[in-house]
């Protein structure tokens, strides 16, 4: 079993396109998989790698690959279609799994399945992507700077760049389903964009509304801190627009709405331009209070989302083949620390006033 080599299981996504020839470059050579040999072929004749046709239903095909890999990246979302069936298999072959969702159900999952993970001895971290790895880190950073915090707040912006393929098809599988928040330790449903607000991240002040992005699940498990929000930045005209959903949730939900959007996602082009995505770049805010009112803040810059998940994944996918792990359900803020998110380069981190 080589130490450099791994499953890439989704090679053919557009993210997944962005960390191939980011693993090359660290000395790692990935084994290309996923279901459809005429995507997967020419791309692995462009690098000179190996791959895999492998479906997630074929359970013993999957076991059969994973016995030969320490490691498994999954790239191939929505995850929650695609976790369970990976997760499953490494429990017995004791492969490490990673991937790089945002998804409140796969951290929620992954968490369930923490107790037989550390009996496999592997570590199950998904969110090792922009999802969730710079605000995992934040949070974190925060709980160290006043510990007995008992609320949390993150928002993130994203200036320039824009969404891939599996991005935009994963809002809209979650389209009428609403927000979602920590309460009390408890995870609360919400009306989405329950919550607006204008945030100065340093540049310009932005207006952000509250989404249930994943940290609602990571960081509780990374601070123990038992009420958290999550915001993202948006024009107030579609906040306005949004606090009306409540009205045609039921629409959005239906099958006639998501597939004609998903229709119109896949008309477009597979994710950002590399010029796109070497302009953009993403700003991180967060802010911590304690009982007594007391308040910390802190904010991160880092290259944007798809960049930071290319190398993001692939120093965890590094730490891991080195044997630094820890076995169990973990977050990159409990696998690795605050200053995780700072090993990757164009991020810095500012304690705010």
């Amino acid at each position: 079993m080589s130490s450099n080599q791994f499953l890439l299981y989704g090679a053919n996504g557009y993210t997944a396109r962005l960390i191939i020839p980011v693993a090359l470059q660290q000395g790692l050579k990935p084994i290309l998989a996923g279901r459809r040999k005429e995507v997967l072929e020419p791309l692995s004749a462009k690098y000179n790698l190996p791959f895999k046709v492998i479906d997630l239903s074929d359970t013993p095909a999957l076991i059969s690959t994973l016995k030969e890999l320490p490691l498994v990246l999954n790239a191939a979302g929505p995850f929650h279609r695609t976790a369970r069936l990976m997760i499953e298999a490494c429990l017995q072959t004791h492969t490490h799994y990673i991937d790089i969702t945002g998804e409140i159900p796969v951290f929620e999952l992954a968490n369930r399945f923490n107790e037989a993970a550390i009996k496999a001895g592997i570590m199950l971290m998904p969110g090792a992507g922009f999802d969730v790895v710079p605000t995992d880190c934040l949070a974190m950073f925060l709980k160290n700077q006043l510990p007995d915090a008992v609320d949390l707040k993150l928002a993130f912006v994203a200036l320039g760049g824009g969404l891939s393929h599996g991005t935009a098809t994963t809002m809209a599988e979650s389209l009428g389903e609403g927000g979602l928040v920590r309460e009390n330790g408890m995870l609360v449903k919400k009306p989405l964009g329950h919550e607006g607000r204008w945030i100065n991240f340093g540049e310009k002040k932005m207006f952000v509304m509250a989404i249930p992005w994943g940290d609602i699940s990571t960081a509780y498990h990374t601070t123990g801190i038992q009420n958290i929000e999550a915001f993202t930045g948006m024009k107030p005209s579609i906040y306005r627009l949004l606090k009306f959903q409540s009205l045609y949730n039921w629409l959005l939900r239906t099958a006639i709405v998501r597939n004609y959007i998903k229709k119109k996602i896949n008309q477009r082009p597979p994710g950002p331009s590399e010029e796109a995505r070497t302009s953009g770049k993403s700003l991180i805010w967060g802010e911590v209070r304690n009982a007594k009112g007391d308040t910390a803040r802190a904010m991160l810059h880092t290259a944007d989302g798809y960049t930071l998940t290319a190398l993001s994944s692939i120093l965890i996918a590094i730490k891991i083949l080195d044997g630094k792990f820890r076995p169990g359900y973990q977050t990159p803020g409990s696998a690795y620390g605050q200053d995780l998110v700072l090993e990757i380069p164009g991020t810095s981190r500012q304690v705010l006033d």
